[in-house]
C-alpha cells in the first residue's frame, strides 16, 4: 500500500478503459456518461484485485476532491459516492484516504446523498439503494471512530436515515439501516447523548405519530443493540432522575414517555432504571408523583407486561400510591385498575383491598371511576372480577352523589343484561350475578325520585327490554319475576302502580284541559300539574316545563290525542316510541293498528304460565322450579290485573283463565279468581259454585260474583241460605270456609241479609261458638305455632270474629247498638288474654291467635268513623298495650296491621301515638321498626297536607304534630307507670313525650291520675328545653287538645309546681341546642328504654321463633 502512495504521488489518473479524463472542462450529460463506466468498474471491482487497486488509486484520491464531493449536479454527486463506497470497500480495511478532514468531508458527503433514498419513485432510486447496501455491508462509518468528529458524523448519519425512512421503504431498506447503524453502537467505545438523543427523539408520541416508520427502526435499532446501548440509556435517565440535570439532554421534559417506550421495546433496558421509579414514587412533589403514577400504571397494565411479577417491591410501592394525599394521583390509579384486570387478572387480588378503599373516598369523582373500571373489565368477562369487587359496586348504589348511583346501577343493569339476559358466559356466570337483578329492583325504595326513576328506566331497557318481541319479552318478564326476592317483587308491583298512578294523573290532566275554562278548572288544572311535577326530578324546573306541556296541549289538538293514546294501556313500547317521535315534530294523528297490544302481551304472559303448568316450559333450563315459576307467574298476573285491568279484557284471556279455574290446583284456580276479581268483567257466567273451596277461594270468589255480575242479589242469595242452615260446630275443621263465605256477603250486601246475619252473630258467632271451648287445647309453652299447628276451633273463632267485624263495616251504622256489643266482646277477650271463658282448656298459642285477631278487628272497626266515636279510651287503651303483646308475632302481626292502617290515613292519629309503647320491646328490630313506621307516618301526612292544601277543617286530625297530647295521655295511662316520681320510669318516659299538659278528661277527679299526667308533661317540656332552640314558653294562642282525652283548661288555675324528682333533671344533658321539629324525640332511636326494661323482669319475647313464654314474665294485667 505503500508503494500504491508513491505511485499517487505521481498526480497522473489512470481511467478505465474507454473512459476519457474526467474534468470541469466537459459537459454535465459527458460527465455522466464517464462517472457511469467509472462506478461500473469500481462496482466489478474486488479487494483481491491488487493491480488494479494500484492502477486506479489516484482515480480513487481524485474522486475525493473538492471538484466532485461540491459538485452542483446531484446525478454527478450519486455516481461520486457510489465510487467513493466501492473503493471503501475495494480498499478495505485501510481506505486511501488519511487526512482525517478528508475522511470527514467524504462521509459526510455520503451522508447527504443518502437523502435521496426518500424518494423511492425516483429514476436513480436503486443507484441510492446501492449505496446504502454498500456503506452497510462494508461497514465503511466504523473507520470514523478514530476521528476527533466521529460524533458529528455518526449523528448526522442518524438523522438523516430517521429523516428518509417512509412507507414506501421495503424491509431490505429498512434491515440495511438498522445494520449501519447497529454497526456503530456495537463496535463503537462510546455512544454520545447527543446519538442517544437522536435515536431516542423518535420515541417521543409527538415524533412517533408524525413518522412511524422512523419510531420502527427506531425501535428496532434499540432490540438489535439493547445489550450495548443499555448503560448509556441508565446513565441518561440517572442524570435526569437522580441528579435533575435535565440540561444533558433536550429529551428531559419527555423522559416519563421515553421510559415507557422503551419498557415496551425491551425492559432489559431499563434494569438499571426501574429502581429510580420506586424513589420517584415517594417524591413531594405532586406533578412528578403523578407523572410516575401515569407511566407505571401503562407499565404495570400492558397486555404482556411481567412488571408486577418481576418488581415486586416497585409493585407494591406503586399500589401504596391508592392512598395518596392528591387527589389526581388516587384518580389514575383508579382508572388503571380496569387495565390491570383486563390484562392481569392475577393481580385482581393485589387491587382489592385498595379499590374497596377507594370505593369509599371522600372524592366523588374517584369513586365513579371505581365503579367504572369495575364494571368496564367484568363486561369484558365476568371471570376478571371478583365477588368482592362487583360487591363495590353494589354499595356505591346507595351513594350519596347522584352521579356515582347513576353509574353503579347502569353499570349493574349492563352486566345483567350481558350475562344473564343475553346467557353470555354460561350458566355459572348468570348465577355468579342473580343478585342483581334484586339489588336494582331494592333501590326502588328509595327516596329520591332520580332513583326511582332510573329503576323505571334499567327495568325497561336492561331487565326486560322492551324492543324485544312480545312473546320473548312476557317470556323474559316470567322468568325474571320468578327468581325475585320478596322486597324485588314488592318494588316491582310499586313501580307498576305508581306508573300506572302517573298515567292516571295525566289523563286526569287531559280530561280537565278538555273543560271550558273557568276559574274552577284553572286551579284544577294548576292543582294536576303540581301533582304531576312531584313525580319527576327537580320539581322546580319540572313545574315550568309541565305548565308549558299543559299549554300546549290545551292549544294543539292533534298533541293532545297522541298523548291519550300514549297513556292509555293499549299502547305498545313500539308504538309509544313513533308516539314520542310524532310528538316532537307534531305530525299527523298516530295509527291505532297496535290498540290490542296490551291484550297480546298478557295473552302471551297466561300462555308462558300455562306452559308451565303442563309441563311443557323451559323452566329447568331457565334454573327455575317448575313450581317455582308457576306460583311466581301467577302472582305477577295478579299484580297485572290490578294495576292493567284493560289488558286482560279479551276473548282469548278469560277463555285461558277459565280453562285455569278447571284445573286441580287450589293455588291456580285462586289467583285465576282474584284476576277476575280484579278485572271486573260482565261475563254471565255462573260460578258461584266457586264458594267451596279453601278460605282464600271461597273470598276471591265471593268478590269475584260481585265485580262481575250485574245480578249478584240472586247468586248471593243462593250461596247465603244453603251455608246459613248448613252452619254447625259439630265439624269445627268445615265450618271455617263457609264463616269465610259469609263474612264477605255480609261485608258486601249487609242489607239484603241483615236480619238473620243479625241472628247469627247474636246466636251463633258469639254464644255458641265464642263462648265455648268444645276440644282441650295442646299443653305447651310455646306462645305460637305454624298455621297448620293451629287447632281446628281457634281458626273457626278467628272467622267468627272476622264475620262479625265484616258485617258492622258493611252495615257502617251503629243503629242496633250492635257495634258497642261487639267492642265489648273484642275488649273481653283482651282482658281474658284470649280465653274467653277463662276455663282454662285453651293452649297458649290459642290463646295469642285470638288476642291478635281481637285486637285487629279493634283496628278495622276504628277506620269507620261511625265505630270509632263509641270506642271508649279504655278500649283503645287496652288495644294499644298489644303492641306490648308477650307473645313476638303478635306484636308484630299488630305492628304491621297498625302501621298499614296509618299510611292509608283511615286510623285516627290517635293511633299513631301507640308505636310510642314499642320503646318497651326488648327486640331491637322490633324497636328499630316501630321507629321507621312513626316516621313514614309523619311523611306521608305531611306530604298528603301539601297535596290538600284546602283540607284546613281537618288539620288537627291530620297534622302530625298533634299525635303529641295523644302519646302524652296514652303513656300517662301506661298500667306500668305506677310510682309517679320512680327515676327509672321516668326514664322510660323521658324518650316518648312532648309538650303540653292540661287536666285528664278521663279522671279529672283522681289526683293521683292527673299527677301522674303532669309529670309527663314536665319530661316533655325538659326535652323541649335541652333539645330544641325554636321552643317558646309563651303560646300565642290557647293549644288544641282532644277533648276526649283532655277537660278544658280553668283559665284563672296557673299551675308551675315541677313534678320531677330533682335527680331526674340530671337526666336532660345540657349541651349544644340542635333544632328539632315537635316530632323529634318520638322520631329519635328507640334503645335506650328497650335496654332498661331488660333489666326488669320481660314480659315480651325476644326471638321471633315459636319459643315459649318467659318464666318470669309476669301475666298481662286484667285491672287495665
Amino acid at each position: 500500500m505503500a508503494h500504491s502512495k508513491a505511485r499517487a504521488t505521481d498526480g497522473k489518473v489512470t481511467y478505465p478503459p474507454g473512459v476519457k479524463e474526467i474534468s470541469d472542462k466537459i459537459s454535465k450529460e459527458e460527465m455522466v456518461r464517464r462517472l457511469k463506466m467509472v462506478v461500473k468498474t469500481f462496482m466489478d471491482m474486488d479487494q483481491d484485485s491488487e493491480e488494479e487497486k494500484e492502477l486506479y488509486l489516484n482515480l480513487a484520491l481524485h474522486l475525493a476532491s473538492d471538484f466532485f464531493l461540491k459538485h452542483p449536479d446531484k446525478d454527478v454527486r450519486l455516481l461520486v459516492a457510489c465510487c467513493l463506497a466501492d473503493i471503501f470497500r475495494i480498499y478495505a480495511p485501510e481506505a486511501p484516504y488519511t487526512s482525517p478532514d478528508k475522511l470527514k468531508d467524504i462521509f459526510m458527503f455520503i451522508t447527504r446523498q443518502l437523502k435521496g433514498l426518500e424518494d423511492t419513485k425516483s429514476a436513480q432510486f436503486n443507484r441510492y439503494f446501492y449505496l446504502l447496501e454498500n456503506i452497510a455491508w462494508v461497514k465503511s462509518y466504523n473507520i470514523c471512530f478514530e476521528l476527533e468528529d466521529s460524533n458529528e458524523i455518526f449523528t448526522q448519519l442518524y438523522r438523516t436515515l430517521f429523516q428518509v425512512i417512509n412507507n414506501g421503504h421495503n424491509q431490505k431498506v429498512h434491515m440495511h439501516m438498522v445494520d449501519l447503524m447497529s454497526s456503530i453502537i456495537c463496535e463503537g467505545d462510546t455512544v454520545s447523548q447527543e446519538l442517544l438523543d437522536t435515536v431516542l427523539v423518535n420515541l417521543v408520541p409527538a415524533h412517533k405519530n408524525l413518522n412511524k416508520q422512523a419510531y420502527d427502526l427506531a425501535k428496532a435499532l434499540l432490540k438489535r443493540t439493547a445489550q450495548a446501548i443499555e448503560p448509556y440509556i441508565t446513565n441518561f435517565f440517572n442524570q435526569v432522575l437522580m441528579l435533575g440535570k435535565t440540561s444533558v439532554s433536550d429529551l428531559s421534559e419527555h423522559v416519563f414517555d421515553l421510559i415507557l417506550e422503551l419498557y415496551n421495546i425491551d425492559s432489559h433496558l431499563l434494569l438499571s432504571v426501574l429502581p429510580q421509579l420506586e424513589f420517584k414514587l415517594k417524591s413531594n412533589d405532586n406533578d412528578e408523583r403523578l407523572q410516575v403514577v401515569k407511566l407505571l400504571a401503562k407499565m404495570f397494565g400492558a397486555k404482556d407486561s411481567e412488571l408486577a411479577a418481576q418488581n415486586k417491591p416497585l409493585w407494591q410501592c406503586y399500589l401504596g400510591r391508592f392512598n395518596d394525599i392528591h387527589v389526581p394521583i388516587r384518580l389514575e390509579c383508579v382508572k388503571f385498575a380496569s387495565h390491570c384486570l383486563m390484562n392481569h387478572p392475577d393481580l385482581a387480588k393485589d387491587l382489592t383491598e385498595y379499590l374497596r378503599v377507594r370505593s369509599h373516598d371522600p372524592e366523588e369523582a374517584i369513586r365513579h371511576d371505581v365503579i367504572v373500571s369495575i364494571v368496564t373489565a367484568a363486561k369484558k368477562d365476568l371471570s376478571l372480577v371478583n365477588d368482592a369487587l362487583l360487591n363495590y359496586v353494589k354499595e356505591r348504589t346507595l351513594d350519596k352523589r347522584w352521579r356515582v348511583r347513576k353509574e353503579a346501577m347502569m353499570g349493574l343493569a349492563s352486566i345483567y343484561r350481558k350475562y344473564s339476559l343475553q346467557g353470555e358466559g354460561g350458566r355459572e356466570a348468570s348465577k355468579q350475578i342473580s343478585w342483581i337483578k334484586d339489588k336494582l329492583l331494592h333501590i326502588y325504595y328509595q327516596n329520591s325520585i332520580d332513583d326511582r326513576l332510573l329503576v323505571e328506566r334499567v327495568f325497561a331497557q336492561y331487565m326486560v327490554p322492551h324492543n324485544l318481541e312480545t312473546t320473548e319479552r312476557m317470556k323474559c318478564l316470567y322468568y325474571l319475576y320468578a327468581t325475585l326476592d320478596t322486597n324485588a317483587v314488592k318494588a316491582l308491583n310499586e313501580m307498576w302502580k305508581c306508573q300506572n298512578l302517573l298515567r292516571h294523573h295525566v289523563k286526569d290532566l287531559l280530561d280537565l284541559i278538555k273543560k271550558p275554562k273557568s276559574e274552577a278548572s284553572n286551579k284544577a288544572v294548576f292543582a294536576k300539574v303540581m301533582v304531576i311535577t312531584r313525580n319527576l326530578p327537580d320539581p322546580g324546573k319540572a313545574q315550568d316545563f309541565v305548565k308549558k306541556l299543559a299549554q300546549v296541549l290545551d292549544d294543539d289538538e292533534r298533541i293532545r290525542d297522541q298523548l291519550e293514546t300514549l297513556v292509555s294501556p293499549a299502547c305498545s313500547c313500539k308504538q309509544a316510541e313513533v308516539l314520542c317521535v310524532r310528538m316532537q315534530i307534531l305530525a299527523h294523528p298516530i295509527n291505532k293498528k297496535n290498540a290490542n297490544n296490551s291484550h297480546i302481551r298478557v295473552y302471551a304472559l297466561i300462555k308462558q304460565v300455562n306452559k308451565s303448568i303442563d309441563g311443557t316450559a323451559d323452566d329447568e333450563e331457565e334454573g327455575v322450579p317448575t313450581e317455582e315459576a308457576i306460583r311466581a307467574g301467577l302472582e305477577l298476573l295478579k299484580v297485572l290485573s290490578f294495576t292493567h285491568p284493560v289488558s286482560f279484557h279479551s276473548a282469548e284471556t278469560f277463555e285461558s283463565l277459565l280453562g285455569c279455574l278447571k284445573m286441580d290446583d287450589e293455588k291456580v284456580a285462586e289467583a285465576a279468581l282474584q284476576i277476575f276479581k280484579n278485572t271486573g268483567s260482565k261475563m254471565e257466567e255462573r260460578m258461584h259454585y266457586l264458594y267451596r273451596g279453601p278460605p282464600r277461594q271461597a273470598k276471591y270468589a265471593i268478590h269475584c260474583i260481585n265485580a262481575m255480575f250485574s245480578n249478584r242479589d240472586t247468586h248471593f242469595a243462593q250461596i247465603f241460605e244453603p251455608l246459613h242452615k248448613s252452619l254447625d260446630t259439630a265439624n269445627l275443621e268445615q265450618l271455617i270456609t263457609p264463616l269465610t263465605t259469609l263474612g264477605h256477603l255480609a261485608q258486601l250486601a249487609p242489607e239484603q241479609f241483615a236480619a238473620p246475619l243479625k241472628s247469627l252473630v247474636a246466636n251463633f258467632i258469639v254464644k255458641d261458638l265464642l263462648m265455648n271451648d268444645r276440644i282441650p287445647g295442646k299443653k305447651t309453652t310455646k306462645l305460637w305455632v305454624p298455621d297448620d299447628e293451629v287447632s281446628p276451633e281457634t281458626m273457626a273463632k278467628i272467622q267468627g270474629i272476622k264475620l262479625m267485624v265484616r258485617w258492622l263495616l258493611g252495615v257502617k251504622n251503629n243503629q242496633s247498638k250492635s257495634g258497642n256489643s261487639t267492642l265489648r266482646m273484642l275488649t273481653a277477650i283482651l282482658h281474658s288474654d284470649g280465653d274467653l271463658t277463662e276455663q282454662g282448656k285453651m293452649g297458649k298459642p290459642d290463646m295469642s291467635r285470638l288476642r291478635l285477631a281481637a285486637a285487629c278487628a279493634l283496628l278495622k272497626l276504628a277506620q269507620e268513623p261511625c265505630y270509632h266515636e263509641i270506642i271508649t279510651l279504655e278500649q283503645y287503651q287496652l288495644c294499644a298495650l298489644v303492641i306490648n303483646d308477650e307473645c313476638y308475632q303478635v306484636r308484630q302481626c299488630f305492628a304491621q296491621k297498625l302501621h298499614r292502617g296509618l299510611c292509608r290515613l283511615r286510623l285516627p292519629l290517635e293511633y299513631m301515638a301507640v308505636f310510642a309503647l314499642c320503646a318497651k320491646d326488648p327486640v331491637k328490630e322490633r324497636r328499630a321498626h316501630a321507629r321507621q313506621c312513626l316516621v313514614k307516618n309523619v311523611n306521608i301526612r305531611r306530604e298528603y297536607l301539601k297535596q290538600h292544601a284546602a283540607l284546613s277543617d281537618k288539620l288537627f286530625s291530620l297534622l302530625p304534630e298533634y299525635v303529641v297530647p295523644y302519646t302524652i295521655h296514652l303513656l300517662a295511662h301506661d298500667p306500668d307507670y305506677v310510682k309517679v316520681q320512680d327515676i327509672e320510669q321516668l326514664k322510660e318516659i323521658k324518650d316518648h313525650v312532648l309538650v303540653c299538659f292540661y287536666d285528664d278528661a278521663q279522671a279529672a277527679t283522681d289526683p293521683k291520675t292527673n299527677e301522674k299526667l303532669y309529670t309527663v308533661c314536665d319530661v316533655a317540656m325538659h326535652i323541649i328545653m335541652s333539645k330544641s332552640t325554636t321552643y317558646s314558653l309563651e303560646s300565642p294562642k290557647d293549644p288544641v287538645l282532644p277533648s276526649r282525652f283532655f277537660t278544658k283548661p280553668d283559665k284563672n288555675f296557673s299551675n308551675t309546681k315541677n313534678y320531677l324528682p330533682a335527680e331526674m333533671k340530671a337526666f336532660f344533658t345540657p349541651g349544644k341546642p340542635k333544632s328539632a321539629n315537635v316530632l323529634g324525640a318520638v322520631n329519635k332511636p328507640l334503645s335506650s328504654a328497650g335496654k332498661q326494661l331488660q333489666s326488669k323482669a320481660s314480659r315480651m319475647e325476644t326471638t321471633s321463633n315459636d319459643s315459649s313464654s318467659n318464666p318470669g314474665s309476669p301475666q298481662r294485667s286484667k285491672s287495665r
